[in-house]
C-alpha cells in the first residue's frame, strides 16, 4: 500500500466560475488558473501521483502549455488515474478537505462525491469542507485550499 498527500491553493477572482470536484457552485467569484483552477481536484491529483511516485501535476500539466487553458481538472484526473493504474495501482480511498471561509460547500458535497468516486473507481471518497475562523487568506476570502489524501493499493 502506497500513501499520497496532495495540497494546492487558488485565488478567488471576479469572472471566474467556482468549480470543486468537478460540481460549479453559484458563487460571485471563481478561482484563478490556467485550467478551471479545481483546487479540490488538483490536491487530489497531487495525492494520487504522489503515492504513485508519478511527479506531480506541475509536470504533467505544465501551467504555460496552451493545451490546458481553461480545461476540466476532470479531464486531468482521468489521465492521472490512468497512469496509476498504469504503474500497477488501484485507488484504496481518497480523503479532501476544503478550506474555505465562503460559499458553503455542504449542500455540494455529495454531487463532489459522486464524480470522484465514479472517477476513481472506488466508493471509499470523503470530502470535508472547514472554515477558518477568519483566520489567513482562506478565512479573509481571498482564496481557497485543499489537502487531500490518498491510498493506493498494488494490483497483483
Amino acid at each position: 500500500m502506497r500513501i499520497g498527500h496532495g495540497y494546492d491553493v487558488h485565488r478567488l477572482v471576479p469572472g471566474r466560475k467556482l468549480i470543486l470536484g468537478g460540481v460549479e457552485i453559484p458563487f460571485e467569484r471563481g478561482l484563478d488558473g490556467h485550467s478551471d483552477a479545481d483546487v479540490l481536484t488538483h490536491a487530489l491529483m497531487d495525492a494520487l501521483l504522489g503515492a504513485a511516485c508519478l511527479g506531480d501535476i506541475g509536470l504533467l500539466f505544465p501551467d504555460n502549455d496552451p493545451q490546458y487553458k481553461g480545461i476540466s481538472s476532470l479531464l486531468l484526473l482521468e489521465e492521472v488515474v490512468r497512469r496509476v493504474h498504469a504503474a500497477g495501482f488501484a485507488v484504496g480511498n481518497a480523503d479532501i478537505t476544503v478550506l474555505c471561509q465562503r460559499p458553503k460547500l455542504r449542500p455540494h458535497i455529495p454531487a463532489m462525491q459522486e464524480r470522484l468516486r465514479a472517477l476513481l473507481g472506488t466508493e471509499t471518497v470523503n470530502v470535508k469542507a472547514t472554515t477558518e475562523e477568519g483566520l489567513g487568506f482562506t478565512g479573509s476570502g481571498e482564496g481557497i485550499a485543499c489537502h487531500a489524501v490518498c491510498l493506493l493499493e498494488e494490483c497483483t
